[in-house]
């Protein structure tokens, strides 16, 4: 990215934020506040020329294909994800909790 362009996109990044900031302000019903959001976010996708790019990539156990925009966080390694003792369930931990011992 050139020196030049760099504060066009600052600039752009700061009034995302104030539109952001300005559907946050408690006033607007969540469904709303969610739509403003939304419309903050097109604006600056288009501002930008368009959304990222979606890439297709596999989780880590490749047993399924994430599509996220390039450059995102790769998927889990499933690693969260354990089978009960009796076979019958997949529990999913939360990020903070290590699966227990067997």
């Amino acid at each position: 990215m050139s020196a030049s362009a760099q504060p066009a996109r600052d600039a752009l990044q700061q009034r995302y934020e104030r539109e952001i900031a300005a559907c946050n302000n408690g006033s607007l019903a969540a469904p709303a506040r969610e739509a403003c959001i939304r419309a903050a976010g097109n604006a600056l996708d288009r501002a930008r020329g368009g959304p990222p790019a979606e890439v297709p990539q596999s989780s880590a156990d490749g047993r399924a294909t994430i599509v996220a925009p390039a450059g995102a966080t790769p998927p889990s390694g499933g690693s969260d994800a354990i089978t009960s003792r009796d076979g019958r369930a997949t529990i999913v931990l939360p990020a903070d909790r290590a699966p227990p011992q067997r």
